[in-house]
């Protein structure tokens, strides 16, 4: 066993303090930070429990998007009418994640941090960069049926296992943190990386940062027409194959005004591709127009083997999202259902 110290803090700058700077971690829901310290994976020296800070708030802002707090629990995020009303992809992303047991402890904070459910990230006997920087990567030429096929180096092929950050992704969602130093904000796009020579940095967050709110854009011209679609091995709680948060602001005249795509599953942060975006805006929705921006999307996906046929999978994915957010805003809370609207 390892001695661990845990401190409940009451304030920010209480959990900020400098005495518990070395070997600190913070947790408020905790569903993926102690399985990691249970696996050995992770072993910080200092628990600072963040639950008492008084950020679980959702609220409109005043340019009219949405402030989610960072320890508000993923259910209340989804039940919450301001998230069912006027964000329908990101209440069915965070729907099809986990199981309703999970999303009712795990916090909007830590789901941005969760880290990669590569197994051997997990499995402390193998070689992995990502937990051991310098070691090596066993997966590579082992099983990698869930691994990268876009955004991967030599390094590392691990993916992001988030389904919440996909949405977040495609809503052009802001990051708030706060250190000792002072608070900034993240562009979400910026927020997680790609693994380069380092995959053990999964964000961009400075040693000692901590997330207090994300904030959410208005989004009221993409309500309409919105869609999650995610495979996966089975149909609960298991992370996706592939998936895809997909966003249209459709005139009368059926010509796409604005659109937005982000995939989930197949790369090291939830991966978007501008120029898929902007090959859908100004065309007429339909079969056409939503293969040309897949294949945008899929350019430059490579399999690793095992994995080749996510590419095939992302690239049909991503026609039947579109499909159905032309449809309408689809909505899957009937098929994740875990806990009623407060």
């Amino acid at each position: 066993m390892n001695p661990i110290t845990y401190v409940e803090a009451t304030d920010v700058a209480g959990a900020l303090g400098h005495q518990y700077a070395t070997g600190r971690a913070f947790i408020a829901g905790g569903t993926n930070l102690i399985d990691l310290m249970k696996e050995q994976v992770m072993r910080p020296s200092t628990l600072v429990d963040v639950n008492g800070l008084q950020l679980d708030a959702i609220e409109s802002t005043a340019s009219g998007g949405l402030l989610l707090g960072a320890t508000a629990r993923n259910a209340d995020t989804a039940y919450h009418p301001l998230v069912r009303d006027g964000y329908p992809l990101l209440r069915a992303a965070i729907l099809a994640g986990a199981s309703p047991q999970i999303r009712n402890m795990a916090s909007n904070g830590g789901n941005l941090l969760q880290r990669t459910r590569c197994h051997y990230f997990y499995d402390i006997a193998t070689a992995c960069n990502k937990r051991d920087p310098g070691s090596g990567c066993a997966a590579i030429g082992g099983l990698t049926r869930q691994h990268a096929i876009l955004g991967a180096s030599a390094h590392c092929i691990a993916t992001h296992p988030s389904d919440m950050c996909v949405a977040l992704a495609a809503l052009e969602a802001v990051v708030h943190v706060v250190s000792a130093g002072g608070a900034r904000q993240i562009a979400f796009a910026d927020f997680h990386r790609l693994p380069e020579d380092h995959p053990e940095r999964d964000t961009t967050l400075a040693p000692g940062e901590l997330i207090t709110h994300i904030e959410l854009p208005p989004a009221a011209h993409f309500a309409a027409h919105s869609a999650y679609l995610k495979f996966r091995d089975r149909a609960s709680y298991a992370f996706a194959l592939v998936s895809v948060a997909a966003m249209l602001d459709v005139g009368d005249d059926g010509v796409v005004r604005d659109a937005r795509l982000a995939l989930g599953g197949v790369a090291h942060k939830p991966w978007r591709a501008p120029l898929a975006e902007a090959a859908l805006i100004g065309r007429r929705a339909g079969p056409e127009t939503f293969a040309h921006a897949a294949e945008l999307l899929l350019s430059g996906a490579q399999g690793q083997g095992e994995n080749d046929f996510k590419i095939t999978m992302a690239r049909r994915a991503v026609i039947r999202a579109l499909k159905q957010a032309l449809e309408g805003t689809h909505d899957n809370s009937h098929e994740f259902a875990g806990k009623e609207s407060p």
